[in-house]
């Protein structure tokens, strides 16, 4: 798997606080306030007063909330089930842990993904670096695959599974020759079901050039997959 552009595409964990100086700002503030932010809010709130065991339990609702969504996008930058899955419950304790700098100006989904990509990124630094000690990749088994994938629904026939697992292993390989800004754009747009302008508050580009990245993206990708996606 290409690591090329990891450095690059790395968010930074702490939000800034919003200035009428940048668009980026602008678009932020006219997000609406979502019930996870209401709650994220008051889970901050319980640790800054020393309420530890009630910030951990409403802090599961947020991870109710947030799981599969979390799962998708994972899945799709580190192609490995169980390491998905360790990054999901990673970037979950590094959201409690640094709960008191969350600041509202930012919706939470927005804060909670830049904290799961940059652990996704991390991974895949970390996977390169085992591949070219080791000479060998790891990759998700056929079963897992299937297992795992959110895309297609459960069949009982044998051949359309196969043809479906095929297709989802083209359409990854050929995610994977992305840019790194066209590849993060399509991946929270298409598997973490997020807007565009959601995106450009997770990335800090304008929304009018998140929606140029995904439509670059997806040119590309018809390109590479014969017309077909």
């Amino acid at each position: 798997m290409s690591t090329d552009g990891t450095a690059r595409d790395r968010l930074s964990i702490t939000a800034p606080e919003p200035t009428a100086a940048t668009d980026g700002a602008r678009e932020r503030r006219q997000l609406p306030v979502s019930e996870d932010s209401r709650l994220a809010t008051e889970i901050r709130g319980q640790i800054e007063h020393g309420q530890m065991e009630e910030a951990r339990e409403r802090f599961g609702k947020l991870v109710a909330s947030n799981q599969r969504r979390a799962s998708r996008i994972a899945y799709h930058y580190l192609r490995d089930p169980a390491e998905a899955d360790e990054a999901v419950q990673d970037a979950f304790v590094k959201v409690f842990a640094h709960m008191t700098t969350y600041r509202d100006a930012w919706p939470f989904e927005v804060w909670f993904t830049r904290i799961l990509i940059n652990g996704c990124l991390d991974r895949r630094k970390a996977r390169a670096r085992r591949d070219r000690w080791f000479g060998s990749s790891i990759d998700a088994s056929p079963a897992d695959e299937i297992r795992t994938s959110v895309t297609s629904s459960v069949d009982a026939n044998p051949e359309l599974r196969l043809l479906a697992r095929e297709r989802r292993a083209r359409l990854a390989a050929a995610i994977d020759r992305l840019d790194g800004r066209q590849r993060t754009v399509f991946t929270l747009c298409h598997y973490g079901d997020y807007t565009p302008r959601e995106v450009s508050a997770m990335i800090g580009l304008k929304e009018s050039t998140v929606r140029v990245h995904l439509f670059r993206a997806a040119r590309k990708l018809r390109g590479l997959l014969g017309g077909k996606l």
